[in-house]
């Protein structure tokens, strides 16, 4: 009996299974809460890509530095300041040599879009009867504002003012729905909002120094976790990160 059919059966099979693509990674993705419209829409630009799915947990940095040094299955950590990136760092859950320094930002003073409240210098915050902060002991949004007030002489003169709040999108929503008089934010994140109007912009010379750094979590051993943050910080990117209002910081 020939045994040609066979061997041409097995080499069929064989070839079968070379076109077969390699197995998708399951990617979680830590990112901070104003990177939420920007990052969903370049991860499914990443998706598209690689073939791999990218799912998100979004919030403030802090929080989500935290779980991770608690052992939460964070693949990637994108943060809204170096702070909580050294801290998981310093918990040797991040390789320092696969940081980027990705994106900077702005901060803004919001206000209802109808409101007549007018706000030409930032002594007028000391007028508002509320103003919504990113809690500012902790998320990155609340301590840029902190420190940007207190190098003004301002902080002991609106820290009664403050409501806190979870994160800088909380902030945000407390002003949408009139729950505060005003709230400082980032300058992408009153840009999503129909709801809300810019009363003060904080020159970038005078504002702290806001910076998003990004990396893998040493923890993962997924290839696409790697690919990712490649991907987040790669030249490709910068265009939506730009339509979205974020100041790229340059690659070395």
């Amino acid at each position: 009996m020939s045994r040609r059919p066979i061997t041409l059966a097995l080499c069929a099979a064989s070839v079968l299974g070379a076109a077969r693509p390699a197995i998708a990674d399951e990617l979680l993705l830590f990112a901070a809460a104003s990177l939420t419209d920007v990052v969903k829409e370049l991860g499914a630009t990443f998706e598209k890509q690689s073939g791999d799915h990218v799912t998100f947990s979004f919030g403030a940095s802090s929080d989500l530095a935290r779980q991770i040094v608690a052992g939460a299955p964070a693949d990637a950590f994108f943060s809204a300041d170096v702070a909580q990136m050294d801290r998981v760092t310093e918990a040797g859950l991040i390789d320092p040599a696969e940081r980027h320094d990705v994106l900077s930002n702005l901060l803004v003073v919001v206000v209802p879009q109808d409101a007549k409240t007018t706000i030409t210098e930032p002594a007028d915050l000391t007028k508002l009867k509320t103003l919504a902060l990113g809690n500012p002991e902790s998320v990155p949004v609340g301590v840029y504002a902190r420190t940007w007030l207190q190098s003004l002489g301002l902080w002991d003169r609106v820290k009664d003012q403050v409501v806190p709040t979870l994160d800088v999108r909380a902030s945000l929503a407390a002003v949408e729905s009139e729950h505060a008089d005003a709230a400082i934010v980032y300058a992408t994140d009153a840009a999503i909002s129909k709801q809300v109007r810019v009363a003060y912009r904080v020159p970038r010379e005078q504002g702290p120094k806001i910076i998003y750094p990004l990396a893998p979590v040493k923890a993962s051993k997924k290839a696409g976790a790697r690919a990712l943050t490649r991907f987040l910080a790669s030249p490709e990117a910068r265009p939506t990160y730009e339509r979205f209002g974020f100041i790229v910081l340059p690659q070395t």
